[in-house]
Formats: structure tokens, C-alpha cells, sequence
């Protein structure tokens, strides 16, 4: 029997942790965080200090895949603060973001780097993870019905940047 005072289920964490954790790094990379480890890292890491207060249990996955949007989207804003109050200097790609340029797939990424955030993150959880409609709205904390609209949109504008270039 567990002791409702004691701390986090160490054990239910620690498995999604093993299952996950590569799943939500990229899912950080293709939004474009630019320390894709830590953030997969912080999200798990609010997971233990909330688990005993979500709705569910099985709601482990949803809510660190919304921490890492959550997170890659605070860590962009926060970016561009810093760069509006500095000093123009050149911005260097991080290891993981090289690997990917350099990727067959480079000219998919860079067209879906220029999508709007929240069509971006649409399209990768979608695509990328495999998502369901209702998974992607529950990570971006938006209707279903929003999750598949920025879905659709975000579709036809890479349509539109790639067209005749692969």
C-alpha cells in the first residue's frame, strides 16, 4: 500500500522516462529548442513534482509532451528578448539542429522552420509522433478541432514552400 504523503511514483515516471525520453528530445529538436535534452529533461522533471495532481495517471505522456511545447515556446520567447536587448552577433546551430541540417531531409526542415509556431508544432506531432487529433490538441491545449485546422494549414503552407524543390 502506498502512503499518499510519500513523494512521486518514481517507478511510473522512470519507466515513461525509458519509453519516452528520445520520443519528447525530438519532438523538442523539430520545434526547434535549441538544448533539445533539457528541455525533454525539465518536462519529465515537472512530471514528478505534479503527478500526484493530474487528473489521471495515464496522463503522464500528455503532460510532458505539452511541457516540452510549453518549454521550446518559453525558451524561443525568451531568445528573442535576449537578442532585441544584445548586441547583433552570429547565432550558432547547436549540434543536434547541424545533424539534422545536414540530414536528407534538410530543405523539409528548414520549410517547416518558417511554418507559424503553433502550425509547426501541429505538423510534428502529428507527423513526427504519430499523434491522434486529440493528443495534439491536449499537448498544445487547444480544441480538437484547432489541432486539426493548424494540422491542415500547416500542410498546404509547406505544400506551397516546397513545391518543385523535391
Amino acid at each position: 500500500m502506498t502512503d499518499l504523503r510519500s513523494g512521486p511514483d518514481l517507478g511510473t515516471v522512470g519507466a515513461l522516462f525509458r519509453a519516452r525520453y528520445p520520443e519528447l528530445v525530438r519532438l523538442a529538436s523539430l520545434l526547434g529548442a535549441d538544448d533539445p535534452e533539457d528541455v525533454a529533461q525539465e518536462a519529465f522533471s515537472r512530471l514528478l513534482r505534479r503527478q500526484r495532481s493530474l487528473r489521471d495517471q495515464e496522463a503522464g505522456l500528455a503532460y510532458v509532451r505539452a511541457c516540452v511545447c510549453n518549454l521550446t515556446r518559453n525558451r524561443h520567447r525568451h531568445l528573442r528578448v535576449v537578442r532585441r536587448h544584445t548586441t547583433a552577433g552570429r547565432e550558432e546551430a547547436s549540434s543536434e539542429q547541424a545533424v539534422m541540417q545536414r540530414q536528407d531531409h534538410a530543405e523539409l526542415i528548414a520549410a517547416l522552420t518558417r511554418l507559424p509556431r503553433r502550425m509547426r508544432e501541429a505538423v510534428v506531432l502529428r507527423y513526427w509522433l504519430d499523434l491522434p487529433y486529440h493528443e495534439i490538441a491536449a499537448a498544445m491545449a487547444v480544441s480538437t478541432g484547432t489541432a486539426k485546422s493548424q494540422v491542415s494549414r500547416g500542410l498546404a503552407a509547406l505544400g506551397q514552400a516546397l513545391e518543385g524543390r523535391i
